[in-house]
């Protein structure tokens, strides 16, 4: 599933190619995906995490919960730093970026066909440190640089929302959500974050946003 017509097809082509793999259905956004899984009960679904309408993200877990059975690979652009250990939070066997090349994509799902996890080696050295490490931070400790390590599922997509320039009623519109709702979210993003007010809160978000436009 992915909203670029080139890139699905790109995919397809590639795995087409492979005489033990085949492409039963492309999506474009989260509702049509769902409604393919539905009919074809695909054995993997392969995903990106940024989809008009719902995210890639959202799209997980509802899958998750409707069809736990089925394995979900996430390929996408986005820092495998920010996003690899959420995605497999959220239900997904594995986590590959774009720039990997399709040798590391046919690796990776074949992995998850087998059953296991595909994570790259340096996301996988960074999970097994976390898990060395103690559950609670020392108090007074730095908060990391890194807003994912801090925030939600659900509190981050707003923030990047926010960092992409959209108010309080178009995020509610975006995501389904009461304006009551999303404004709740923008004050708890403002005490994590340490931000004092909202204009502290949009600059903040802008900052990440175009950082991460540039990687």
């Amino acid at each position: 599933m992915d909203d670029h017509p080139i890139t699905r097809q790109g995919l397809a082509a590639m795995i087409g190619h492979e005489t033990d793999l085949h492409v039963c259905a492309e999506a474009e956004n989260a509702a049509d995906a769902l409604t393919a899984v539905d009919h074809h009960r695909p054995d993997l679904v392969l995903l990106d995490l940024s989809l008009p309408g719902r995210s890639g993200l959202e799209f997980l877990k509802d899958l998750v919960t409707a069809h736990p059975g089925i394995p979900a690979l996430v390929l996408s652009m986005h820092d495998e730093s920010l996003y690899a250990e959420r995605v497999l939070r959220a239900g997904a066997r594995g986590y590959l970026m774009k720039s990997s090349g399709g040798r590391a994509v046919m690796e990776a799902i074949r992995t998850v066909l087998s059953g296991r996890i595909y994570v790259s080696p340096t996301v996988s050295a960074r999970i097994l440190e976390n898990i060395s490490r103690p559950a609670a931070s020392t108090p007074g400790e730095a908060p990391s640089d890194n807003p994912s390590s801090r925030l939600s599922d659900r509190e981050f997509e707003i923030f990047q929302l926010i960092g992409q320039g959209l108010g309080t009623r178009e995020i509610a519109g975006r995501l389904n959500l009461s304006i009551k709702t999303v404004e709740a979210h923008r004050a708890r993003l403002k005490e994590k974050l340490g931000t004092k007010d909202a204009p502290a809160l949009v600059r903040e978000a802008v900052r990440w946003v175009e950082s991460q436009a540039r990687i």
